[in-house]
C-alpha cells in the first residue's frame, strides 16, 4: 500500500499543480478580467492581484484597460457646399466596463466596428452642415469636439461599456477625380488675379508715358521757342554789324557781293550768255 502511495505521489503533484494553474491567475495594472462560466457572465475584476475562479468550468476573459486607439479606412463626406472631401479620421477609447462591453460587444474587433459606423454618422451630419471653408479653417477643432462628444452620448445609449475620449481628423483630401478640377480653378483663378494686376500695371504704363511725352513735348517745343528767340536776337545783331561795317564802305561791300554771286553761279555744269556790257561782268572785265 505504501508503495503505491508513493507511486501516486507524482501523479497526484500534477494534478494539483494543473488544477492550481487553471484555479489561479494575476491580473497586471494595464489589465481587466471578466470571469464567465459556459458563455454567461459570472463577476469581473478590475483590480491587479492574484484572483482565482472555479477551475475547468469558468474561463477568464482579459480586456485592456488602457486608451485604445481606432485608426479606420478614409471615408467620403459631403459638405453643405456639395464638396465631396475623403476624410481620414481615428478615435480613441476605452473600456469602462468589462461587463457591460462582454454583454454588448465581447471583442475589441466587433467594439470598433460599431464605433466607427456611430462616429462615421457624426461626421457626415457635422459636415453636411458646415461648408468646406469652415471644415479646413480654425473650427474644425470646435467641430470634432462636438462630434467626439455626440458619438460618446450615443455608446452611453447603447450601454456598450466603453467610452470615447477623442475624435480627430488625420486629413481630409479632395477625391482624386475631383482635385484636378479644383487646382484648374484654383490655377484660372491665380491667373484671372495675374492678369488684373498687369492690366493695372499696363493702364499705370499710359499714365507715366502720357504724362513723359507731355512733358517732352513741352520742353521741346519750349527750347525751341528759346533757341528761335536767341538765333533771332544773334541774326539782328549780326545784320546790325554787317549793315553797320558796310555802310562805312558800300564800294567794298558790293564788290563782296559780286564775288559770292560768281562764286555761285559761274560753275562747270552751269551756261550763260551774257554781253559785254552787262552789269553782272563789272568786275571780271579789264579794268
Amino acid at each position: 500500500m505504501k508503495n503505491i502511495i508513493t507511486a501516486l505521489i507524482p501523479v497526484l503533484l500534477v494534478v494539483a499543480a494543473i488544477v492550481a494553474s487553471d484555479t489561479f491567475f494575476i491580473t497586471s495594472e494595464n489589465e481587466q478580467v471578466v470571469i464567465t462560466q459556459f458563455g454567461r457572465f459570472v463577476r469581473q475584476i478590475k483590480e491587479p492581484g492574484l484572483n482565482h475562479k472555479t477551475p475547468f468550468i469558468q474561463s477568464v476573459i482579459y480586456y485592456d484597460k488602457r486608451i485604445l486607439d481606432h485608426d479606420v479606412q478614409p471615408q467620403e463626406v459631403v459638405t453643405r457646399d456639395k464638396r465631396t472631401l475623403v476624410v481620414d479620421n481615428f478615435s480613441k477609447w476605452r473600456i469602462t466596463d468589462p461587463e457591460q462591453f462582454y454583454k454588448r460587444a465581447k471583442t475589441e474587433r466587433v467594439a470598433e466596428e460599431r464605433l466607427r459606423d456611430i462616429i462615421y454618422s457624426e461626421l457626415r451630419q457635422d459636415f453636411g452642415a458646415h461648408d468646406l471653408t469652415d471644415i479646413i479653417s480654425h473650427k474644425r477643432s470646435e467641430l470634432m469636439r462636438l462630434v467626439t462628444e455626440r458619438s460618446n452620448a450615443k455608446v452611453k445609449e447603447l450601454e456598450m461599456g466603453v467610452e470615447i475620449i477623442d475624435v480627430r481628423i488625420k486629413r481630409a483630401d479632395l477625391p482624386t477625380a475631383n482635385q484636378q478640377a479644383v487646382f484648374n480653378r484654383m490655377r484660372e483663378e491665380r491667373k484671372r488675379i495675374a492678369r488684373q494686376f498687369r492690366s493695372k500695371g499696363e493702364e499705370e504704363a499710359q499714365k507715366i508715358r502720357a504724362t513723359t511725352d507731355k512733358e517732352k513735348t513741352i520742353i521741346l517745343a519750349e527750347a525751341y521757342k528759346t533757341e528761335q528767340e536767341i538765333r533771332g536776337k544773334g541774326d539782328a545783331q549780326s545784320i546790325k554789324i554787317n549793315a553797320e561795317a558796310f555802310g562805312k564802305n558800300p564800294q567794298f561791300y558790293e564788290f563782296l557781293r559780286s564775288l559770292e554771286a560768281y562764286r555761285k553761279s559761274l560753275t562747270e555744269q552751269d551756261r550763260m550768255i551774257l554781253t559785254q556790257k552787262s552789269p553782272f561782268l563789272k568786275y571780271l572785265r579789264e579794268p
